[in-house]
Protein backbone atom coordinates (compact mmCIF):
# COMPACT_ATOMS: atom_id res chain seq x y z
CA UNK A 1 0.00 0.00 0.00
CA UNK A 2 1.31 3.45 -0.98
CA UNK A 3 1.11 6.45 1.53
CA UNK A 4 -1.21 6.34 5.00
CA UNK A 5 -3.44 3.39 5.24
CA UNK A 6 -6.27 3.44 7.59
CA UNK A 7 -6.25 1.83 10.80
CA UNK A 8 -10.60 1.85 10.99
CA UNK A 9 -12.45 -0.62 10.68
CA UNK A 10 -15.48 -0.66 8.16
CA UNK A 11 -18.26 1.27 10.06
CA UNK A 12 -15.58 3.39 12.38
CA UNK A 13 -17.76 5.64 13.47
CA UNK A 14 -19.78 3.57 15.60
CA UNK A 15 -19.09 2.45 19.48
CA UNK A 16 -20.47 1.66 21.89
CA UNK A 17 -18.52 3.99 24.17
CA UNK A 18 -18.19 7.66 22.77
CA UNK A 19 -16.13 10.22 24.33
CA UNK A 20 -18.59 12.94 25.49
CA UNK A 21 -18.10 16.23 24.33
CA UNK A 22 -20.32 19.66 24.65
CA UNK A 23 -22.99 19.24 21.87
CA UNK A 24 -21.30 20.57 18.86
CA UNK A 25 -17.77 21.46 20.15
CA UNK A 26 -16.06 18.81 18.01
CA UNK A 27 -17.73 20.39 15.27
CA UNK A 28 -16.77 23.78 15.47
CA UNK A 29 -12.84 22.75 16.67
CA UNK A 30 -13.00 21.17 13.76
CA UNK A 31 -14.32 23.75 11.17
CA UNK A 32 -11.29 25.61 10.62
CA UNK A 33 -9.21 22.55 9.42
CA UNK A 34 -10.98 22.28 6.14
CA UNK A 35 -10.85 25.97 5.60
CA UNK A 36 -6.92 25.68 5.66
CA UNK A 37 -6.48 22.97 3.41
CA UNK A 38 -8.62 24.16 1.29
CA UNK A 39 -6.76 27.75 1.22
CA UNK A 40 -3.63 25.94 0.42
CA UNK A 41 -5.57 24.12 -2.37
CA UNK A 42 -6.68 27.67 -4.12
CA UNK A 43 -3.30 29.20 -4.09
CA UNK A 44 -1.59 26.17 -5.59
CA UNK A 45 -3.84 27.04 -8.46
CA UNK A 46 -5.86 23.56 -8.48
CA UNK A 47 -9.29 24.78 -8.17
CA UNK A 48 -8.85 26.38 -11.70
CA UNK A 49 -10.79 25.59 -14.73
CA UNK A 50 -8.62 23.55 -17.85
CA UNK A 51 -10.70 24.18 -20.48
CA UNK A 52 -7.61 22.81 -22.82
CA UNK A 53 -8.05 19.53 -21.06
CA UNK A 54 -11.20 19.18 -21.83
CA UNK A 55 -11.75 20.26 -25.37
CA UNK A 56 -8.76 17.30 -25.94
CA UNK A 57 -10.85 15.53 -24.30
CA UNK A 58 -13.98 16.09 -26.00
CA UNK A 59 -12.07 15.40 -29.49
CA UNK A 60 -10.65 12.60 -28.00
CA UNK A 61 -13.75 10.92 -26.91
CA UNK A 62 -15.77 11.99 -29.99
CA UNK A 63 -13.10 10.38 -32.30
CA UNK A 64 -13.46 7.09 -30.40
CA UNK A 65 -17.40 7.03 -30.85
CA UNK A 66 -17.01 8.03 -34.60
CA UNK A 67 -14.17 4.49 -34.74
CA UNK A 68 -16.61 2.62 -32.98
CA UNK A 69 -19.49 3.18 -35.64
CA UNK A 70 -16.98 3.07 -38.57
CA UNK A 71 -15.67 -1.13 -37.13
CA UNK A 72 -19.90 -1.64 -36.01
CA UNK A 73 -20.47 -0.83 -40.12
CA UNK A 74 -17.20 -2.44 -41.66
CA UNK A 75 -16.74 -5.42 -40.37
CA UNK A 76 -19.78 -7.36 -41.14
CA UNK A 77 -21.42 -9.87 -39.33
CA UNK A 78 -18.52 -11.72 -37.96
CA UNK A 79 -18.19 -12.60 -34.04
CA UNK A 80 -15.13 -10.22 -33.98
CA UNK A 81 -17.60 -7.62 -33.40
CA UNK A 82 -18.36 -8.99 -29.90
CA UNK A 83 -14.61 -7.58 -29.17
CA UNK A 84 -16.55 -4.00 -30.50
CA UNK A 85 -19.41 -3.99 -28.23
CA UNK A 86 -16.48 -4.13 -25.46
CA UNK A 87 -14.76 -1.30 -27.17
CA UNK A 88 -18.15 0.74 -27.21
CA UNK A 89 -18.44 -0.02 -23.71
CA UNK A 90 -15.31 1.72 -22.93
CA UNK A 91 -15.92 4.46 -24.68
CA UNK A 92 -19.42 4.96 -23.57
CA UNK A 93 -18.33 4.94 -19.98
CA UNK A 94 -14.98 7.28 -20.68
CA UNK A 95 -18.05 9.66 -22.00
CA UNK A 96 -19.82 8.98 -18.39
CA UNK A 97 -16.78 10.52 -16.83
CA UNK A 98 -16.65 13.49 -18.74
CA UNK A 99 -20.36 13.93 -18.15
CA UNK A 100 -19.37 13.58 -14.36
CA UNK A 101 -16.85 16.31 -13.98
CA UNK A 102 -19.32 18.55 -15.69
CA UNK A 103 -22.01 17.31 -13.48
CA UNK A 104 -19.95 18.29 -10.98
CA UNK A 105 -18.70 21.66 -12.64
CA UNK A 106 -15.19 21.28 -13.43
CA UNK A 107 -15.53 22.20 -17.53
CA UNK A 108 -17.05 24.83 -17.53
CA UNK A 109 -17.40 28.74 -15.05
CA UNK A 110 -20.90 28.47 -15.46
CA UNK A 111 -22.95 26.60 -13.72
CA UNK A 112 -25.88 26.24 -15.72
CA UNK A 113 -23.50 25.75 -19.06
CA UNK A 114 -22.10 22.53 -16.77
CA UNK A 115 -25.63 21.49 -16.22
CA UNK A 116 -26.77 21.17 -19.87
CA UNK A 117 -23.48 19.66 -21.07
CA UNK A 118 -23.74 16.92 -18.54
CA UNK A 119 -27.88 16.58 -19.07
CA UNK A 120 -26.73 16.15 -23.01
CA UNK A 121 -24.14 13.88 -22.84
CA UNK A 122 -24.99 11.83 -20.43
CA UNK A 123 -28.35 10.90 -21.13
CA UNK A 124 -27.29 11.36 -25.65
CA UNK A 125 -24.53 9.26 -25.18
CA UNK A 126 -24.31 7.19 -22.07
CA UNK A 127 -28.17 6.56 -21.12
CA UNK A 128 -28.14 7.54 -18.38
CA UNK A 129 -30.83 10.15 -16.40
CA UNK A 130 -29.13 13.48 -15.39
CA UNK A 131 -31.89 14.29 -13.44
CA UNK A 132 -31.85 10.61 -11.59
CA UNK A 133 -27.73 10.90 -11.21
CA UNK A 134 -27.85 14.57 -9.40
CA UNK A 135 -30.71 13.79 -7.04
CA UNK A 136 -28.64 10.28 -5.66
CA UNK A 137 -24.89 11.46 -6.55
CA UNK A 138 -25.28 14.94 -4.45
CA UNK A 139 -26.72 12.91 -1.25
CA UNK A 140 -23.20 10.78 -1.44
CA UNK A 141 -21.37 13.62 -1.71
CA UNK A 142 -22.86 15.72 1.04
CA UNK A 143 -22.87 12.06 3.28
CA UNK A 144 -21.25 9.53 1.94
CA UNK A 145 -21.14 5.99 3.74
CA UNK A 146 -24.07 7.39 6.35
CA UNK A 147 -26.76 5.16 6.65
CA UNK A 148 -29.94 6.60 6.14
CA UNK A 149 -28.63 9.79 3.85
CA UNK A 150 -26.29 7.51 1.36
CA UNK A 151 -28.56 5.87 -1.36
CA UNK A 152 -25.06 3.91 -2.93
CA UNK A 153 -25.21 1.87 1.23
CA UNK A 154 -28.87 1.28 0.67
CA UNK A 155 -29.82 -2.50 0.62
CA UNK A 156 -30.67 -3.70 -2.93
CA UNK A 157 -28.91 -6.96 -4.71
CA UNK A 158 -25.96 -6.11 -1.83
CA UNK A 159 -26.54 -5.46 1.72
CA UNK A 160 -24.04 -3.18 3.11
CA UNK A 161 -24.65 -3.42 6.43
CA UNK A 162 -24.97 -5.93 9.06
CA UNK A 163 -28.38 -4.66 9.84
CA UNK A 164 -29.73 -4.70 6.47
CA UNK A 165 -28.08 -8.63 6.14
CA UNK A 166 -29.73 -9.84 8.77
CA UNK A 167 -33.42 -8.50 8.00
CA UNK A 168 -32.93 -10.78 4.78
CA UNK A 169 -34.70 -14.12 5.69
CA UNK A 170 -35.52 -17.19 3.59
CA UNK A 171 -34.36 -17.12 0.18
CA UNK A 172 -33.17 -13.32 0.42
CA UNK A 173 -30.75 -14.11 2.98
CA UNK A 174 -29.81 -17.18 1.37
CA UNK A 175 -28.15 -14.85 -1.14
CA UNK A 176 -26.95 -12.59 0.72
CA UNK A 177 -24.94 -14.68 3.09
CA UNK A 178 -23.47 -15.85 -0.31
CA UNK A 179 -22.96 -12.11 -1.93
CA UNK A 180 -19.53 -12.13 -1.85
CA UNK A 181 -19.27 -14.84 -4.81
CA UNK A 182 -21.83 -13.16 -6.43
CA UNK A 183 -20.08 -9.49 -6.51
CA UNK A 184 -18.76 -9.08 -10.07
CA UNK A 185 -21.64 -11.55 -11.58
CA UNK A 186 -24.13 -8.24 -10.24
CA UNK A 187 -21.59 -5.56 -11.52
CA UNK A 188 -22.56 -7.20 -14.73
CA UNK A 189 -25.98 -6.03 -14.52
CA UNK A 190 -25.25 -3.09 -12.96
CA UNK A 191 -25.12 -0.75 -16.78
CA UNK A 192 -28.99 -2.75 -17.42
CA UNK A 193 -29.45 -1.03 -13.76
CA UNK A 194 -28.50 2.82 -15.08
CA UNK A 195 -30.74 2.29 -17.96
CA UNK A 196 -33.53 1.41 -16.31
CA UNK A 197 -33.40 3.72 -13.17
CA UNK A 198 -32.78 6.70 -16.13
CA UNK A 199 -36.28 5.59 -17.64
CA UNK A 200 -38.09 5.01 -14.33
CA UNK A 201 -37.05 8.71 -13.15
CA UNK A 202 -37.87 10.53 -16.19
CA UNK A 203 -41.26 8.51 -16.31
CA UNK A 204 -42.16 8.35 -12.82
CA UNK A 205 -43.00 10.92 -10.36
CA UNK A 206 -39.37 11.50 -9.54
CA UNK A 207 -38.33 15.55 -9.85
CA UNK A 208 -36.16 15.76 -13.30
CA UNK A 209 -35.98 18.60 -14.48
CA UNK A 210 -35.89 19.36 -18.05
CA UNK A 211 -38.23 15.82 -17.99
CA UNK A 212 -39.20 15.80 -21.89
CA UNK A 213 -35.71 16.83 -22.92
CA UNK A 214 -34.38 13.70 -21.02
CA UNK A 215 -37.05 11.92 -22.47
CA UNK A 216 -36.22 12.78 -26.12
CA UNK A 217 -32.37 12.53 -25.75
CA UNK A 218 -32.47 9.20 -23.87
CA UNK A 219 -34.62 7.50 -26.37
CA UNK A 220 -32.19 8.59 -28.83
CA UNK A 221 -29.38 6.39 -27.04
CA UNK A 222 -32.00 4.02 -25.37
CA UNK A 223 -33.80 3.24 -29.08
CA UNK A 224 -31.48 4.12 -31.32
CA UNK A 225 -27.93 2.44 -30.89
CA UNK A 226 -29.85 -0.93 -30.71
CA UNK A 227 -31.49 -0.04 -33.64
CA UNK A 228 -28.17 0.48 -35.34
CA UNK A 229 -26.60 -2.34 -33.89
CA UNK A 230 -29.83 -4.47 -35.21
CA UNK A 231 -29.21 -3.29 -38.98
CA UNK A 232 -25.66 -3.61 -38.84
CA UNK A 233 -25.41 -7.32 -37.50
CA UNK A 234 -29.03 -9.06 -37.65
CA UNK A 235 -30.80 -10.33 -35.04
CA UNK A 236 -28.63 -12.85 -33.58
CA UNK A 237 -25.67 -11.71 -33.96
CA UNK A 238 -26.80 -7.71 -32.48
CA UNK A 239 -29.03 -9.34 -30.07
CA UNK A 240 -25.24 -10.84 -28.54
CA UNK A 241 -23.72 -7.89 -29.35
CA UNK A 242 -26.52 -5.80 -27.44
CA UNK A 243 -25.93 -8.08 -24.36
CA UNK A 244 -22.17 -7.77 -24.47
CA UNK A 245 -22.24 -4.32 -24.51
CA UNK A 246 -24.66 -3.89 -21.37
CA UNK A 247 -22.82 -6.15 -19.38
CA UNK A 248 -19.42 -5.13 -20.18
CA UNK A 249 -20.90 -1.35 -19.72
CA UNK A 250 -21.71 -2.33 -16.37
CA UNK A 251 -18.61 -3.91 -15.36
CA UNK A 252 -16.83 -1.21 -16.06
CA UNK A 253 -19.08 1.53 -14.64
CA UNK A 254 -19.77 -0.42 -11.49
CA UNK A 255 -16.38 -1.86 -11.23
CA UNK A 256 -14.77 1.54 -11.43
CA UNK A 257 -16.95 3.41 -8.00
CA UNK A 258 -16.85 -0.08 -6.10
CA UNK A 259 -13.12 0.56 -4.81
CA UNK A 260 -13.96 4.31 -3.99
CA UNK A 261 -16.08 3.45 -0.38
CA UNK A 262 -17.61 -0.09 -0.19
CA UNK A 263 -15.72 -1.29 2.85
CA UNK A 264 -14.59 2.08 4.46
CA UNK A 265 -16.38 3.32 7.58
CA UNK A 266 -19.77 3.60 8.48
CA UNK A 267 -21.35 6.53 10.32
CA UNK A 268 -23.87 5.52 11.94
CA UNK A 269 -27.29 7.01 11.30
CA UNK A 270 -27.61 10.68 13.36
CA UNK A 271 -24.00 10.78 14.01
CA UNK A 272 -22.23 13.92 13.27
CA UNK A 273 -18.67 14.29 11.78
CA UNK A 274 -17.12 17.05 10.65
CA UNK A 275 -16.74 17.69 6.33
CA UNK A 276 -12.74 17.15 6.65
CA UNK A 277 -12.86 13.88 8.35
CA UNK A 278 -16.20 12.42 6.78
CA UNK A 279 -14.74 12.61 3.10
CA UNK A 280 -11.01 11.44 4.32
CA UNK A 281 -12.32 8.47 6.36
CA UNK A 282 -14.64 7.02 4.34
CA UNK A 283 -12.85 7.58 0.91
CA UNK A 284 -9.99 5.13 -0.23
CA UNK A 285 -7.42 6.05 -3.58
CA UNK A 286 -6.51 3.47 -5.71
CA UNK A 287 -2.93 4.05 -6.82
CA UNK A 288 -1.03 3.68 -10.36
CA UNK A 289 0.43 5.81 -12.73
CA UNK A 290 -1.38 6.68 -15.32
CA UNK A 291 -2.89 3.91 -16.65
CA UNK A 292 -5.05 3.89 -13.54
CA UNK A 293 -6.24 7.57 -13.34
CA UNK A 294 -7.05 7.27 -17.35
CA UNK A 295 -8.97 3.92 -16.80
CA UNK A 296 -10.96 5.16 -14.19
CA UNK A 297 -11.28 8.85 -14.77
CA UNK A 298 -9.31 9.98 -12.18
CA UNK A 299 -11.56 8.44 -9.87
CA UNK A 300 -8.62 7.09 -8.58
CA UNK A 301 -7.98 10.11 -6.53
CA UNK A 302 -11.25 10.00 -4.29
CA UNK A 303 -9.90 11.43 -1.72
CA UNK A 304 -9.19 14.43 -3.02
CA UNK A 305 -12.28 14.64 -5.46
CA UNK A 306 -14.93 14.04 -2.40
CA UNK A 307 -13.13 16.97 -0.62
CA UNK A 308 -12.49 19.15 -3.60
CA UNK A 309 -15.34 17.85 -6.07
CA UNK A 310 -15.43 21.03 -8.37
CA UNK A 311 -11.35 20.62 -9.09
CA UNK A 312 -10.73 19.07 -12.34
CA UNK A 313 -10.18 15.60 -12.13
CA UNK A 314 -7.01 16.55 -14.69
CA UNK A 315 -5.62 18.61 -11.22
CA UNK A 316 -6.27 15.91 -8.34
CA UNK A 317 -3.00 14.19 -8.56
CA UNK A 318 -1.54 17.49 -7.56
CA UNK A 319 -3.91 17.79 -4.99
CA UNK A 320 -2.92 14.32 -3.54
CA UNK A 321 0.63 14.73 -1.55
CA UNK A 322 -0.91 18.22 -0.18
CA UNK A 323 -3.67 16.26 1.25
CA UNK A 324 -1.47 13.21 2.47
CA UNK A 325 0.77 15.67 4.14
CA UNK A 326 -2.17 17.68 5.27
CA UNK A 327 -3.86 14.30 6.83
CA UNK A 328 -0.73 13.68 8.63
CA UNK A 329 0.12 16.67 9.84
CA UNK A 330 -3.62 16.56 12.02
CA UNK A 331 -3.18 12.41 12.67
CA UNK A 332 -5.94 11.74 10.00
CA UNK A 333 -5.73 8.31 8.14
CA UNK A 334 -5.75 8.14 4.54
CA UNK A 335 -6.17 5.53 2.63
CA UNK A 336 -4.95 4.14 -0.85
CA UNK A 337 -4.47 0.99 -2.20
CA UNK A 338 -3.54 -0.82 -5.82
CA UNK A 339 -6.79 -1.50 -7.59
CA UNK A 340 -6.93 -5.51 -6.72
CA UNK A 341 -5.95 -5.10 -2.95
CA UNK A 342 -9.17 -2.71 -3.08
CA UNK A 343 -11.70 -5.06 -4.78
CA UNK A 344 -9.91 -7.83 -2.23
CA UNK A 345 -11.45 -5.64 0.42
CA UNK A 346 -14.73 -4.82 -0.87
CA UNK A 347 -15.39 -8.68 -1.48
CA UNK A 348 -14.19 -9.24 2.08
CA UNK A 349 -16.06 -7.02 3.28
CA UNK A 350 -19.26 -7.70 1.65
CA UNK A 351 -18.97 -11.24 2.60
CA UNK A 352 -19.00 -10.87 6.08
CA UNK A 353 -21.53 -8.33 6.32
CA UNK A 354 -23.27 -11.39 4.43
CA UNK A 355 -22.58 -14.24 6.59
CA UNK A 356 -22.87 -11.53 9.74
CA UNK A 357 -19.83 -13.01 10.83
CA UNK A 358 -18.40 -9.96 12.62
CA UNK A 359 -19.66 -6.23 13.38
CA UNK A 360 -17.96 -4.05 10.99
CA UNK A 361 -19.35 -0.89 13.21
CA UNK A 362 -17.41 -2.24 16.04
CA UNK A 363 -14.33 0.20 16.62
CA UNK A 364 -12.68 1.57 19.86
CA UNK A 365 -11.40 5.10 17.89
CA UNK A 366 -15.01 5.87 16.60
CA UNK A 367 -15.22 8.64 19.53
CA UNK A 368 -11.51 9.94 18.04
CA UNK A 369 -13.80 11.92 15.12
CA UNK A 370 -17.37 11.89 16.63
CA UNK A 371 -19.04 14.45 18.21
CA UNK A 372 -21.99 13.40 20.83
CA UNK A 373 -24.82 15.28 21.37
Amino acid sequence: MNAMTSTLAPGAFRTTQPRRVKAGSAQTAHASDYTALANEIKAAGLLERRPGWYVMRCAALALALGLGFVLLFTLGQTWWQLLVAVYFSVVFTQIAFLAHDSAHRQVFESGKRNEWFSRVVGNLFVGLSYGWWMNKHSKHHANPNTVGKDGDIKPGAIAFTVEDAAARTGAAGWLTSKQGYFFFPVLLLAGIDLHVNAIKSVAGAEPVKHRFVEMALLAVRLIGFPVLVFLALGPVLGGVFWLVQLFAFGLYMAGSFAPNHKGMPIIGEGERVDYLRRQVLTSRNVSGRWVIPTALGGLNYQVEHHLFPNMPSVNLVKARPIVIAYCEKLGIPYTETTLLRSYGIVVRYIHKVGIKSADPFDCPLAATYRAAA
